[in-house]
């Protein structure tokens, strides 16, 4: 199975990187493991043209951009893991621009032809955060929800690592949560 992975937070090393590092461990020994993260590539906004809705078997964007590449990427893999830090409710600003740009990746929503380049993947939610998970991570599912029905994708549900301060004091929980996230991703 290959797996992407896309980190969103803007430190390379921080809490969401460690707790992605230790899924990565646990399925990197049976499957393809690619991590993108994301502030090493260039993403810019989506433009709202509407260009990209004139093709249906590629992502037809007409920004030349990493995200092309990262959206090859993700039709390519088997599976997707989405890792974000929490910041005000919602995905990191890193990462925001690559998921508003999944609008190149869907056809004909709200029809019956309704259909996605990435239709069909496993796919996961990956979060950390400073605070409790209830009245603090309720926004960032609710977007991860629509995501995955907009991309007709299969959810394989919501990972949060809450309290979370500094990634030295991850330990056991955050070894739990990812290998959690591996038996959910690999099936």
């Amino acid at each position: 199975m290959k797996i992407l992975t896309i980190l969103g937070s803007p430190k390379k090393s921080g809490n969401t990187a460690t707790v992605l590092s230790m899924f990565e461990e646990k399925v990197g020994t049976e499957h393809d493991v690619e991590r993108i993260h994301i502030t090493q590539h260039k993403v810019g906004g989506c433009l709202g043209c509407m260009k990209c809705q004139e093709k249906k078997d590629e992502p037809g964007c007409v920004q030349k951009d990493d995200a092309l590449t990262i959206f090859d990427k993700m039709i390519n893999a088997d599976a997707i893991v989405y890792a974000s830090p929490l910041y005000c409710w919602s995905f990191s600003s890193q990462i925001k621009p690559l998921i508003d740009r999944h609008f190149c990746l869907v056809s004909d929503y709200g029809t019956p032809e309704h259909d996605s380049l990435i239709s069909g993947k496993p796919v996961a939610l990956l979060v950390t955060c400073a605070g409790p998970i209830e009245e603090n991570c309720d926004a960032i599912q609710g977007i991860f929800a629509g995501i995955t029905a907009y991309g007709k994708v299969e959810a394989k549900g919501n990972f949060i690592l809450p309290l979370c301060t500094t990634p030295d004091a991850i330990g056991d929980e955050g070894a739990e949560l990812a290998a959690n996230l591996a038996k959910a991703i690999t099936g």
